[in-house]
């Protein structure tokens, strides 16, 4: 056994003891290790971002964890406090010799590792961190000139030509078997989420052979539902990349997704400006003029328009939305409604179970066209079209917007032009059409004034 008689490691997104990249480091070199989850007041309560769905999924995720712990002889300890404050507590009761983390990226995360950092470094006890989360970590994948990447597809060709680590696993384990008497009871309850279930679906992953296809289809199980497991940590990153390589190749569609998502928390960590503005700071001059109705009917899902209504139902009704649907209702509260980006990017926040707060934001601002590979502010989804190409036979729209179910596809899709009324459904709170043009012309004025600098 390794040179640390007992040490400390902290879970955060990472809950699994699988591929674990600090765990592995911390079982391999310490005689005995305490466990640890802190729930954070600053995220589970002060927090506007704080989200129901995200919040039962992390507790079931945390109460599978703890049953694997416990199986192997260990406790996981529930911990409340400030990190940095908790630590001290712990070390100076525990003797701790070292500290064992993975590190995140956003603005917060890095503070509070600086934090934890500093807090070691005072009561003389080593502090190992390690990149976990991403297949490639923030600083791996760099242009020649030594900056960051700003536009995925050079980022993605560089990204893919660095070796991804095999998958860790161990046999023998040393967990501390005695909670700390500062444990407290996880009083979050969930009916989803854990590992169990990500297994579940990376064993049954050939299924997405048609993914390229079935992926943009709302009406389909087209996509992996992985995504929540990815953000908590029930499951690697590398885990998913190598069973994906391995069953379905490494050109398949699931491998840029995973690199997608590893672009977007590299745009946060080296830009973290992103965070509460657009990436280009011209984009934040546009004078929003989006009103509270329009908003209100859009979180509700009662805007007239169906594709759009039946996404942001399927999101308030079960903490998901298909990703068709985000990209369709999040350019209409922009480029339709008029709201500003960050109200949406809030909104989703508090009702997604994966919110992943570097990917929600790299999303909003491409649909937004303020982002750093953003689509063109020109483009603008139809959402007639959309429903018309992505939900032709209107199954998902009748799934989640029952007042059109005795209505014919094509009559569905007729809905938008305002001219065809329905009992107990919303006339189109606006006309697509004119709320474009205005769109265009704020966009095309920010571009000018971006250019002239």
């Amino acid at each position: 056994m390794g040179p640390y008689s007992r040490s400390l490691f902290i879970f955060r997104r990472d809950l699994r003891i699988e591929d674990n990249t600090a765990l592995h480091a911390a079982l391999t070199s310490s005689r005995e290790v305490i466990a640890c989850f802190i729930l954070d007041p600053r995220q589970i309560k002060n927090n506007p971002y704080r989200g129901e769905p995200a919040l039962a999924f992390m507790a079931r995720a945390l109460e599978g964890l703890a049953g694997v712990i416990r199986d192997r002889g260990g406790c996981l300890n529930i911990l409340k406090g400030r990190p940095a404050a908790v630590l001290e507590q712990v070390c100076a009761l525990q003797k701790i010799e070292a500290v064992f983390f993975n590190r995140d990226y956003t603005p917060f995360s890095v503070a509070r590792d600086l934090a934890l950092e500093k807090a070691c470094q005072k009561l003389g006890v080593f502090c190992r961190s390690f990149d976990d989360a991403l297949l490639c970590p923030p600083g791996s994948v760099m242009k020649a000139s030594g900056g960051p990447y700003t536009v995925f597809t050079p980022f993605f060709r560089k990204a893919c030509s660095l070796q991804i680590p095999a998958v860790k696993s161990l046999s023998s384990w040393s967990f501390s078997k005695k909670c700390l008497d500062i444990s407290v009871p996880l009083s979050l309850a969930s009916s989803e989420g854990g590992r169990g279930d990500a297994i579940r679906i990376l064993n049954d992953i050939s299924r997405f052979r048609r993914y390229d296809y079935e992926h943009d289809l709302p009406a389909l199980e087209g996509t992996t539902r992985l995504s929540a497991h990815l953000k908590f940590g029930t499951v690697s990153v590398r885990e998913v990349y190598h069973r994906v390589r391995k069953k379905l190749g490494r050109e398949h569609p699931i491998i840029r997704q995973l690199y997608w998502r590893d672009f977007f928390t590299h745009i946060a960590y080296h830009f973290p400006h992103v965070f509460g503005g657009a990436f280009y700071p011209e984009y934040d001059t546009i004078p929003w003029k989006g009103t509270e109705a329009m908003f209100k009917a859009w979180c509700e899902g009662r805007t007239g328009f169906p594709i759009v209504d039946a996404g942001m139902r399927e999101l308030n009704a079960t903490g998901f939305m298909h990703n068709r649907a985000r990209m369709i209702t999040a350019s209409f509260l922009v480029k339709d409604l008029h709201a500003d980006w960050r109200r949406g990017e809030r909104y989703f926040a508090t009702r997604l179970r994966d919110y992943d707060p570097a990917v929600n934001n790299g999303n909003w601002q491409w649909v937004a066209s303020t982002g750093c590979d953003h689509q063109p502010y020109f483009r603008v989804f139809n959402p007639r079209r959309q429903q018309e190409r992505f939900d032709p036979d209107a199954v998902y729209i009748r799934r989640w917007v029952p007042e059109l179910t005795g209505m014919s596809a094509e009559e569905i899709h007729g809905l938008s032009d305002g001219k065809t009324r329905v009992k107990g459904y919303p006339r189109p709170v606006i006309s697509h059409s004119d709320a474009v043009l205005w769109t265009r012309e704020v966009f095309r004025e920010a571009s000018r004034r971006g250019r002239q600098g």
